[in-house]
């Protein structure tokens, strides 16, 4: 409630003020209004991600090719080192397939989880200077990522199917689209989670390089739990790692023709829902912090 003069009479107007429907500027928004606001974006994320998808290997002379050229020689390079010189190939049926199947699914989280724990870091000028919902920038770099793997996804089937041993498609191949959506809302669920760990404290993303490698080495990506059977504790851990039953689930569907584990499933489905509801949530519980400490 204000006090002004009326200019006529000279007299005090009492103006009534309501305060209730104000909002501090810079305020995060609830909840559900902040999920309202990012969907109202969603048209310019799926435009940034295509537009960096295509523009990423610009300079390059095979230009997107690369999107396809990466894995495969990573594959070829896996395959050498540790099917030929060291034989962790032994007792695996169709070792091409199932390494090729680790590694791209591995490439896949690795740079979704790394690029999007960097989204806030990367983007800090973008951030001080416009007003919108952050979590629009972990979302475009998944989605980024998203699109980027389709290409390496279709050479991977490839392999499988023209590369002897020769796997035949069935319908337990359609499996592998929940199982790769689950795979991404984890990754997302994981950088919103990292981002704004990162952006207060940068050394934190100079750790990811090896912890992306220690979980390479903890996801059976080119050796079998088989291996491991004389110590059912350590394979009971390494079945509950998220990506580890992506891949299982990839393998079991595309190589050896079997329903995948109702309990690899449900593993995969927790670590994936479980990401991204608590990713979502501390992401926004943070929203205002983030232009001051980047």
């Amino acid at each position: 409630m204000t006090a002004v003069e009326d200019s006529d009479k000279s007299k005090p107007v009492t103006v009534q003020v309501n305060l209730s429907k104000m909002r501090r500027i810079g305020a995060k928004p609830s909840f559900p209004d902040y999920l309202v606001q990012l969907w109202g974006r969603r048209q310019f994320i799926l435009y940034d991600a295509r537009a960096r998808v295509q523009s990423a290997n610009d300079k390059d002379r095979l230009g997107s090719l690369w999107l396809i050229i990466n894995p495969i020689l990573l594959g070829l390079t896996f395959y050498f080192i540790f099917g030929v010189l060291l034989e962790t190939s032994r007792g695996i049926e169709n070792f091409l397939g199932y390494l090729v199947i680790g590694i791209f699914s591995f490439q896949v989280s690795a740079q979704a989880v790394v690029q999007g724990s960097k989204s806030l870091s990367s983007n800090s000028s973008v951030i001080r200077a416009f007003n919108f919902p952050r979590a629009s920038l972990p979302v475009a770099v998944n989605l980024r990522q998203l699109l980027a793997s389709i290409p390496s996804t279709i050479v991977m089937l490839l392999i499988i199917v023209l590369a002897p041993p020769v796997e035949e498609i069935s319908w337990r191949w359609f499996l592998i689209i929940p199982a790769i959506a689950l795979q991404h809302l984890f990754n997302l669920g994981v950088g919103m989670l990292l981002a704004p760990l990162v952006l207060k404290v940068h050394d934190v993303g100079n750790l990811l390089g090896f912890a992306t490698r220690l979980w390479m080495y903890s996801s059976a990506i080119f050796y079998s739990l088989d291996r491991f059977a004389a110590y059912p504790t350590l394979v009971a851990v390494l079945e509950l790692n998220p990506l580890f039953c992506v891949i299982d689930i990839l393998r079991d569907c595309l190589l050896y023709n079997t329903t995948p584990d109702l309990q690899t499933w449900g593993v995969l489905a927790l670590w994936a829902f479980g990401a991204i509801i608590a990713g979502f949530a501390l992401f926004w519980r943070q929203e205002e912090s983030y232009g001051r400490a980047s």
